[in-house]
C-alpha cells in the first residue's frame, strides 16, 4: 500500500520586481505525518541556495483553495479562477508562489487515498511521537 504521495508541480514566484520567475516545486504528503504537507523548493530558488522545505497543516492548503487561510507563517488564498497564491513569512522576508489550483487539488485528492481527511488520527504513531520528545535536543 502507498503511504507516501510525491508531485512535481510548476510554481511561478511572485517576486517584488516585475520579472516573475517559474520554479519547480515537490509537493509532499506522508501518512507517518497524516496532518502535514511538505513543499520543497530546489537550491536555485531559495536565496541561501540549498533546498528548503516548508511543512503545514494539510487543512491549512484545502482551506486556502476556497477561502483565504491562515495568519502564521504559511498563508494560502485563492487567487483568481486558476491560481493559489501561497504565502511563506520568515525573518528574511515574504515568499509568495502562484499555483495552479487544480494540480494543488490533483495533489489534495491522491493524499485522501492514502489518509481521508477526518482519520489522520488513525495513523499518528503516538508512542514513537513521544519517545522523540522526551529524548530531547540531540
Amino acid at each position: 500500500m502507498i503511504t507516501v504521495i510525491e508531485q512535481a508541480v510548476q510554481a511561478r514566484l511572485v517576486a517584488t520586481s516585475p520579472k516573475v520567475e517559474t520554479v519547480p516545486v515537490t509537493l509532499c504528503y506522508d501518512r507517518s505525518d497524516p496532518f502535514a504537507v511538505r513543499m520543497a523548493f530546489p537550491g536555485p530558488a531559495t536565496l541561501e541556495g540549498v533546498e528548503v522545505s516548508w511543512t503545514f497543516a494539510r487543512e491549512l492548503l484545502e482551506a486556502g483553495l476556497r477561502r483565504p487561510a491562515g495568519s502564521g507563517d504559511v498563508r494560502v488564498r485563492p487567487y483568481d479562477g486558476e491560481r493559489t497564491s501561497i504565502e511563506f513569512h520568515a525573518p528574511e522576508g515574504v515568499a509568495i508562489v502562484l499555483m495552479a489550483t487544480p494540480e494543488l487539488n490533483r495533489f489534495l485528492d491522491r493524499a485522501a487515498t492514502v489518509t481521508p481527511p477526518g482519520l489522520e488520527h488513525l495513523y499518528l504513531d503516538l508512542d514513537h511521537g513521544l519517545a522523540e520528545l522526551l529524548r530531547g535536543p540531540r
